[in-house]
């Protein structure tokens, strides 16, 4: 596990999707759970910094897409933790549909996740008993309920997958085969940029971890938001 900030930190050696672990008094919030084969590597990472798997009291998910959801099943079983989504997201998680994919062009064929149970489902606004108080933000486009996470006093803000940071720490639209609404997303990266934070956790890069405001500014100028 590397630290990003006071009480959060993040997996290491994960192929896809990037895993977060935020620390509090009664637990560990895990914010997503990457692909299928990255269980086993997340509670290792825990039990080396002397964690063990039922310090993990919730999972928070950002979309329900295979590289976020993966080792969900595989962690929830582990840990006996409550997992959080939003409610659009609920039926991915749960198995019972299809992931949404764009209306047309190229696009990966239907699948479905294999099953966890949504132990409650978010809204938008609301603020959970994490790290001193979590704000849910609604942010949809890449997938219908699509979740970030800002945590206002800290200027923290976990934007899943609206926003790519894979290459040359470079940030990026998501791909466009992949995301159900482009327009939706847009919409949802000016949201976020009204919240001016000062560190960026992404589901794929590294995070950035000061002046995240000014390089997502600069950022949205380039793709015209």
């Amino acid at each position: 596990m590397k630290k990003i900030a006071t009480d959060v930190s993040t997996f290491t050696g994960l192929i896809a999707g990037r895993v977060y672990a935020l620390h509090d008094a009664d637990g560990i919030t895990l914010v997503d759970a990457s692909i299928g084969n990255a269980g086993p590597k997340i509670l290792a990472q825990l039990s080396e910094a002397g964690h063990r798997p039922s310090d993990v009291k919730r999972i928070l998910i950002t979309h329900g897409h295979p590289d976020h959801v993966g080792s969900l099943p595989f962690l929830h079983e582990a840990t006996k933790a409550e997992v959080w989504c939003h409610t659009l997201e609920k039926p991915v998680i749960q198995g019972e549909a299809f992931i949404t994919r764009p209306p047309s062009g190229l696009r990966p064929p239907n699948t479905k996740v294999a099953p966890t149970p949504v132990h409650r489902t978010l809204t938008d606004g609301e603020v959970l008993p994490i790290l001193g108080g979590l704000q849910v933000v609604y942010t949809p486009g890449h997938a219908p309920g699509h979740l970030s996470f800002f945590q206002p006093e800290r200027r923290l803000l976990i934007v899943g997958d609206v926003i790519f940071r894979l290459f040359f720490n470079r940030m990026t639209l998501p791909l466009a085969m992949l995301t159900a609404d482009m327009d939706e997303n847009k919409r949802s990266i000016r949201k976020l940029i009204a919240l001016k934070p000062e560190i960026l956790m992404f589901g794929h890069g590294n995070p950035i971890t000061e002046n995240a405001t000014a390089q997502l500014e600069a950022f949205a100028q380039r793709n015209g938001l």
